[in-house]
């Protein structure tokens, strides 16, 4: 078969569009168009450690951060202001690794763990005010009002409350696997565990009764309760990101994840109600931060925060995310060390 021709000319690019400016123009608009599909930058941001964070906490009302520094220890953030307050190490003269943090709901206490001894620190003075040591490895903390009690999810398949203002255990809260997230309702009556069973179990604090039991198909890597403890939110790596009536225990909904984003194993790796549990922020291991109707469960706002590097393949998870004490406007705390601010 003859070949096609045409009589038409090539048609050649101009002169001053040399091949490296037309490799940049094209990264560019690629640049660009990503930009715009992964969400909105932050408004703004701030490095608060060197090299990255073990973990981060951000208290009910935004105005204060826990920091858990690689190279650094622990430290205490004012949010509106970017300041440290105050450097929080377990050991005179030596700087731990922070692995968790948490805040009472009120905002006057903070706790920090390694890997099995926790400090109770007063926000307002920045003092410790009780050292104790876990039973077993601790891998993450929530604290209950005035500081008066710690729920650890520890790595011995237990979670444990710990009269932290007297000592002891008060009550246990048994899985089939290490316990890896831990939530409390702000009165302190239910508790939200999620383990590497692929369980997440709603517990009576003072019965210490399992409520409801709620399967996933993987390890499950972050819960949620809102301040009154009506809703639950329960997150599996590879699985369903769900919201759970805490009263009924029926699923209330799922938030809408691509395949393909479950298949590479992204999950939500930080979450957060508003205060009136009408919205939920969540932070993602691809560097997103997402905010959400509870009620119809669509996204209201979406943002990515930036890589330390743009030319290296490096990305970041976050690791807390928080409601600023400025309407309309949201904090991030990311795994590569920085602080973000985001609006709306």
């Amino acid at each position: 078969m003859p070949a096609l021709h045409s009589n038409r000319k090539p048609r050649m690019l101009p002169r001053y569009l040399t091949t490296r400016k037309l490799t940049a123009l094209l990264f560019a608009a690629c640049f660009t168009l990503s930009a715009c599909d992964a969400g909105k930058a932050p408004e703004h941001s701030v490095e608060v450690a060197v090299k990255g964070l073990y973990s981060g906490a951000i208290s009910n009302d935004g105005k204060l951060s826990v920091i858990g520094s690689i190279h650094h220890g622990g430290s205490l953030w004012r949010s509106s202001q970017n300041e440290r307050l105050y450097n929080w190490n377990h050991k005179q003269g030596e700087y731990s690794n922070i692995i968790a943090s948490g805040f009472s709901p009120e905002g006057d206490f903070a706790l920090t763990a390694d890997h099995q001894t926790m400090v109770l620190w007063s926000t307002q003075s920045g003092k410790a005010l009780t050292f104790w040591t876990s039973p077993s490895q601790v891998h993450d903390i929530a604290l209950s009002n005035n500081g008066n009690f710690a729920f650890l999810g520890l790595h011995d398949d237990s979670a444990v409350l710990f009269d932290v203002k007297r000592g002891g255990v008060k009550r246990s809260f048994y899985h089939r696997n290490r316990v890896t997230a831990v939530a409390l309702s702000d009165d302190g009556k239910l508790a939200l565990t999620g383990s590497d069973d692929s369980d997440a179990k709603l517990w009576d604090v003072n019965s210490g009764k399992a409520l409801f039991t709620w399967q996933h198909a993987d390890e499950v890597v972050t819960v949620a309760l809102t301040s009154t403890g009506d809703k639950a939110f329960t997150v599996a790596k590879y699985d369903k990101a769900a919201l759970w009536d805490t009263q009924t225990g029926k699923l209330l909904g799922e938030l809408p994840l691509r395949a393909s984003s479950l298949r590479r194993g992204l999950s939500f790796t930080a979450a957060k109600f508003s205060s009136d549990g009408k919205q939920l922020l969540t932070g993602s291991s691809d560097r997103k931060v997402q905010l959400w109707d509870v009620k119809t469960l669509q996204p209201l706002a979406s943002w990515t925060v930036p890589k330390r590097d743009l030319f290296k393949p490096t990305s970041a998870s976050i690791v807390a995310v928080g409601f600023s004490a400025i309407s309309g406007k949201y904090l991030a705390l990311a795994s590569n060390g920085f602080s973000h601010v985001l609006k709306r």
